[in-house]
């Protein structure tokens, strides 16, 4: 199965399960959906990025949060985020994620309701290549400048 015949609830304004159509339909028809991103920091402070592949159907070789992806059909996004930190970088979950915050689907989150949390861990780190061609840890202060100045390799 492709990426694009995966089962995704398709969701409404208020995050609510309308319809389930295939990840290709959702996105050729701009429908509400899922997403989760997660923020992975090591003991000294730093996040961690992903560049994601250049085989990516979206934003290939753009620098992205740690993990991410969509929520399944019938998933929610705390099972969802815990799949996406195991299936990309390796991570099996042992301690709680923190949740910080959701953001409203819109156009610039390609309708996409994304529930982001956060997550500490020392590695060691195993980088799905299907997904992601690198990867580099990151200071915070110097993220926070690469995202004010609008840094053109970072994905929306």
């Amino acid at each position: 199965m492709s990426v694009s015949d995966e089962l995704l609830d398709v969701v409404d304004a208020d995050d609510e399960v309308v319809a389930v159509k295939t990840r290709g339909e959702i996105h050729a028809a701009g429908l509400m959906h899922r997403a989760v991103h997660i923020l992975l920091f090591n003991s000294r402070g730093e996040l961690f990025l992903q560049k994601r592949s250049m085989g990516k159907d979206e934003q290939p070789g753009m620098w992205d949060s740690s993990a991410a992806g969509h929520v399944d059909s019938g998933e929610d996004y705390l099972h969802c985020a815990k799949r996406e930190l195991d299936e990309e970088l390796g991570i099996v979950v042992e301690r709680p994620l923190q949740q910080l915050f959701k953001l409203p689907a819109s156009l610039r989150t390609g309708n996409e309701h994304c529930m982001v949390y956060r997550y500490c861990h020392d590695g060691p780190l195993i980088l799905q290549p299907e997904e992601i061609d690198a990867g580099a840890w990151i200071d915070p202060a110097v993220m926070d400048r690469r995202v004010a100045d609008d840094d053109a390799e970072l994905t929306e």
